[in-house]
């Protein structure tokens, strides 16, 4: 599965301590392997018909959508961050 950032996760990438963005990637491995793992809590978002969210720490997560065999990420940070 190819995983692709949109500007708009890049941004707020760059904006999160170092701690969560090595969090991050870990999460995305296990996302890879196991996407219905329980610890990701993945599910999409109320009001929407194509947007996900997962969790990354209990604080934060990030959102994406699923197309063509790839994860598109749209954002990431805690969980007032906009789809």
């Amino acid at each position: 599965m190819r995983i692709l950032w949109t500007e708009p996760f890049r941004k707020d990438f760059k904006s999160l301590p170092g701690d969560i963005q090595e969090r991050m990637a870990k999460v995305l491995e296990r996302y890879e392997s196991d996407p219905g793992h329980p610890a990701l809590g993945s599910m999409k978002m109320k009001g929407t018909d194509a947007i996900w969210e997962m969790r990354v720490t209990r604080n934060h997560r990030l959102t994406f959508e699923k197309a063509g065999g790839a994860l598109f990420l749209r954002r990431i940070g805690n969980h007032g961050i906009e789809a």
